[in-house]
């Protein structure tokens, strides 16, 4: 295999939220979208970035007053994370050839084996880093390992088609169907990731789409029968998962410096989510509630 190397900033083994078994969840740096409900902010910056814990800070005089200000430290390096005394300051990123990935990766085989699982490629938007991706996504198929692709869609056409060419599973992420209120809500509109999504239909058997619930932003019923509309039209019909809102993230925006907006939000209800799943219903669609679709 060809050995790219890329940026990722976590691997939570024990998945069972991010496809089918056991899996090992890979999360990269990177992503073109800065929803407000973002569980991994820290994965918005390609680039490693090093934070500064202040709780942990013992101000040693490495950084100076004006870095101290700001838990995002500029112009730092690994050495400097190694030198802290106190561990305050962090380093969100890791630089990694592929090929060594791949290996690590396989040291937890035996649990994919016995469940059926696999590794699962999140971020972030993996295919921010789009040929570092499709070389572990090949090294890991020539493995026999089971692979699956969390995406948001915003990508290249033609950087979608690659991946989905050496993935055994698409996660598929939609969060709102009008262009304008995608917008106003992730940063970018929508009609990239709704063609993409059309494409992706007629090529890829196993797509597995992901809605996020997130109240009062797109939990109405215009938005949600709006999406159960729009994946009806494809066939076959894809599996649906919801995902209920919940504060997540909160606390790694603190971490970062950046205001979380919304503290005020409540999870959505048992009932709230009935209700949208029979929505879904509605159109021929099976909505499952949670990270794992039936």
């Amino acid at each position: 295999m060809t050995s790219r190397t890329g940026t990722i900033f976590n691997i939570q083994r024990f998945s069972v939220h991010d496809g089918p078994g056991v899996r090992t969840t890979v999360f990269m740096k990177g992503c073109p979208l800065a929803c407000d409900w973002c569980h991994n902010p820290e994965s918005q910056d390609v680039a490693p970035t090093v934070v500064r814990l202040r709780h942990h800070c013992i101000e040693c005089g490495l950084c100076t007053p004006g870095e101290l200000a700001n838990p995002v430290v500029a112009n730092r390096d690994a050495g400097d994370v190694e030198r802290c005394p106190s561990g305050a300051l962090q380093m969100i990123g890791e630089r990694i050839d592929a090929r060594a990935l791949v290996a690590r990766l396989l040291r937890d085989r035996v649990f994919f084996d016995e469940s059926h699982g696999g590794v699962t490629l999140s971020g972030g938007e993996p295919l921010v880093q789009a040929p570092f991706v499709i070389d572990l996504l090949k090294g890991l198929h020539a493995e026999g390992v089971h692979t699956a692709l969390d995406t948001c869609g915003f990508t290249p056409w033609e950087h979608l088609r690659a991946a989905a060419a050496v993935a055994d599973l698409i996660l598929y992420d939609l969060k709102l169907m009008d262009p304008a209120r995608h917008a106003a809500a992730t940063g970018v509109s929508n009609e990239r990731i709704l063609d993409n999504l059309r494409q992706l239909a007629k090529l890829h058997r196993n797509v597995w789409i992901r809605v996020p619930v997130i109240p009062g932003i797109n939990d109405d019923a215009e938005n949600m029968d709006a999406t159960a509309g729009f994946l009806a039209t494809l066939q076959p019909a894809p599996r649906v998962s919801l995902l209920p809102y919940h504060p997540a993230g909160a606390a790694k925006f603190a971490r970062l410096g950046k205001s979380y907006t919304l503290r005020h939000l409540a999870t959505p209800s048992q009932d709230a989510l009935e209700t949208i799943a029979a929505r879904f219903a509605a159109r021929g669609l099976a909505a499952s509630i949670g990270g794992q679709a039936a």
